[in-house]
């Protein structure tokens, strides 16, 4: 009993020992990135207050998550701490709680975005001394944010001693966005952390802000989600979201889908991507049958708009998962490894929109 107490004793002396050395500073100070810059709409929300009336249940609760949004910020500390308070304290069984719910810290080195490390959640409220020990030096940084919880308030910790500054680089570049529309791959299932999402590596290879759209479950060509993406002056719209919608809300809605966005931009390219034939593709008929109606489904619609959009592009996937085995967690989500290679293919799509 003696050494229990004494062991008590200890770890709470350790504790606050890192933490009185660590002072905090609300995140609201510093740009946020990867969020439709639009009136009213709660901090790390995806979607602003006036959709909650119109829009499914579902897709709200899904626009509450932080999927693809990132703090970025300058200091000079030898230590980078968070507290964050989770909206759900959200838990997945085919994903890891870094992923769902963890800050994920990336550091500018010689122009290149490098991983530094993870805040892992241990509930809904949590406090994580992230990396320690640098060299106190100036460096720019990105936070990534959960992408399968909601945050209700972040703050950034730093030593006593050190300074935290708005970011000097302007890197991601915030002008022209890449707006991303699509499924639970696009909001980020399963990557084991946030920076992993194929919209954040994209975003750190492109070296522009992405707009990440997607809803797990729900990629059901909302309308509502286009009229939103065409309040976004962006270098390029990517439609992805096969793998939720069927044949028959391609054909009612992916037109007017498309339509709603171009008309706001008549110039701007417009990407749609086909369904991959997913590993479990292979085995499962039925699903194999899905994934072949709907790319079917996805090509008539797009000839048609071909012959009067030469502004449009469609990324084929039928090789990708054949060529990547081993690349889902399920034999639909994508693992890291997944998601690097997806991001690879997509950039070579992307690299010649994003200027």
């Amino acid at each position: 009993m003696k050494q229990k107490i004494l062991w008590t004793i200890f770890m709470w002396w350790a504790w606050h020992s890192v933490y009185s050395q660590v002072k905090y500073y609300d995140a609201t100070a510093f740009p946020l990135y990867g969020k439709c810059k639009l009136e009213g709409s709660a901090l790390y929300n995806r979607f602003p207050d006036s959709l909650q009336s119109i829009s499914r249940p579902e897709l709200w609760t899904l626009s509450t998550n932080s999927a693809g949004m990132a703090i970025r910020f300058r200091s000079n500390s030898s230590t980078i701490s968070a507290r964050w308070v989770l909206k759900y304290n959200n838990h997945m069984n085919h994903m890891t709680d870094t992923g769902v719910k963890g800050l994920d810290l990336y550091g500018l080195e010689n122009g290149e975005w490098v991983y530094m490390s993870v805040g892992r959640p241990l509930g809904k409220s949590n406090e994580a001394a992230i990396i320690s020990n640098m060299q106190p030096v100036w460096r720019e940084y990105m936070l990534y944010l959960p992408l399968y919880d909601g945050v209700d308030s972040l703050f950034i910790g730093i030593d006593k001693e050190a300074e935290i500054t708005q970011p000097q680089t302007e890197l991601p570049r915030r002008s022209k966005p890449l707006v991303m529309y699509g499924t639970s791959i696009l909001q980020g299932g399963c990557a084991t952390r946030p920076g992993m999402a194929h919209t954040n590596i994209l975003g750190r290879m492109l070296g522009v802000e992405v707009i990440n759209l997607g809803f797990s479950g729900n990629a059901f060509l909302d309308l509502e989600v286009a009229d939103l993406m065409a309040k976004v002056d962006a270098s390029v719209f990517v439609i992805d979201c096969l793998p939720n919608s069927s044949v028959e809300m391609m054909e009612e809605r992916l037109y007017e889908f498309y339509r709603r966005i171009r008309n706001a931009w008549p110039d701007t390219p417009i990407l749609f991507i086909e369904d991959p034939v997913f590993t479990t593709a292979v085995f499962d008929l039925r699903m194999r049958e899905e994934v072949t109606a709907k790319n079917k489904t996805l090509h008539h619609i797009f000839d048609k708009i071909k012959k009067q959009d030469c502004h449009v592009e469609c990324i084929g996937l039928s090789n990708f998962l054949a060529q990547h085995k081993d690349a889902t967690v399920d034999g639909i989500h994508f693992t890291d490894v997944g998601f690097i290679e997806y991001a690879q293919l997509l950039y070579r799509h992307l690299k010649k929109y994003v200027k």
